[in-house]
């Protein structure tokens, strides 16, 4: 029997992961489970299992995004799986190739796991009607980015043995992140106290109906708060100049030890990375005792193999 028959204690029944939005919360923690019982094989000499042994994993990414798809292919490889890196750059779609006629050429090379990353709302949906295999995606437009939210939750629950109940502070670029959604609707799931953080010209008009507490003062949105995660400045987002210069966004919404001192005294200090120090973090408080930010870096490979075991199971075996 594999691993992820053996650790799941009920099937995950979604063919595909396309976002946290409709996971349960028995789903979200099965999947934790799962993760922690890849991040102690980590830790061990003999990381290899052959759950995926036979298979095919093909990531498929529109927009660059060397962590994720590094952590991917190094899960993949952990499972036994023959990973191939799909360059879009140099690909067909760059010479006027439709989504759709790349789904259906990747279609024909029978993969049996595809992870997807594209800028475009909708398009990872489209892709998983249109081929055989399970679809993960990575992140979408400024949608959903579900493996993140899952290390960061596993990252949590690591330090904190619970979720439910804790305030978590989500500062920074709301607008433009998939983190921050994702995080939320995670969060929420499974109990938690979610603030975000941020200014108005960075929140979005809609956050409210997520279920957030909304600040726009660090000092009051961190007051307490067990989790404090900063995002990135997503400049190359933007459209408009949403904030009036780096420096004195760093004054007000960078994370410094003097806003720190707003939180509880052993409050984690999380970054989805890449850092933008100076930015959004202080360098100094980056790398205090309290920031978990490489562990969730580790926790991302666990995370992605728990995932790839738990669509595994939907895979035909003919």
């Amino acid at each position: 029997m594999s691993i992820a028959a053996e650790a799941l204690p009920a099937p995950f029944p979604h063919r595909h992961l396309l976002g946290i939005e409709g996971l349960s919360s028995s789903e979200i923690t099965a999947l934790l489970d799962l993760s922690e019982e890849a991040a102690k094989r980590g830790r061990q000499v003999d990381k290899k299992r052959d759950d995926l042994r036979g298979r095919t994993l093909i990531n498929l990414f529109f927009e660059a995004s060397t962590r994720t798809q590094s952590s991917f292919e190094l899960a993949g490889k952990r499972l036994g799986a023959d990973v191939m890196n799909m360059s879009i750059p140099t690909s067909s779609i760059k010479k006027g190739e439709t989504l759709i006629d790349t789904a259906v050429t990747l279609n024909a090379m029978r993969p049996d796991l595809l992870v997807v990353r594209h800028h475009a709302a909708g398009a990872v949906e489209l892709l998983s009607q249109k081929v055989d295999c399970s679809v993960i995606t990575r992140a979408t437009a400024a949608t959903e980015h579900p493996t993140q939210a899952l290390l960061d939750a596993l990252t949590i629950r690591r330090h904190k043995n619970r979720i439910e109940g804790l305030i978590v502070a989500i500062c920074g670029d709301i607008l433009h992140s998939r983190v921050a959604r994702s995080n939320i609707l995670l969060l929420n799931a499974l109990g938690a106290r979610v603030r975000v953080v941020a200014p108005s010209t960075l929140l979005g008009a809609a956050v409210d109906r997520l279920g957030v507490e909304v600040y726009t003062s660090m000092h009051e949105g961190l007051k307490d708060a067990d989790i404090v995660m900063m995002l990135r400045l997503q400049r190359e987002r933007m459209v408009s100049s949403l904030i009036p210069s780096q420096r004195e966004y760093f004054h007000f919404y960078g994370l410094d030890y003097d806003k720190l001192a707003r939180a509880k005294p052993d409050a984690l200090i999380m970054h989805p990375g890449p850092m933008n120090r100076g930015v959004e973090i202080d360098s100094n408080v980056a790398d205090d005792a309290r920031s978990v930010i490489r562990e969730q870096v580790e926790m991302g490979v666990a995370v992605r193999i728990a995932v790839l075991q738990a669509l595994a199971r939907h895979l035909p075996n003919q």
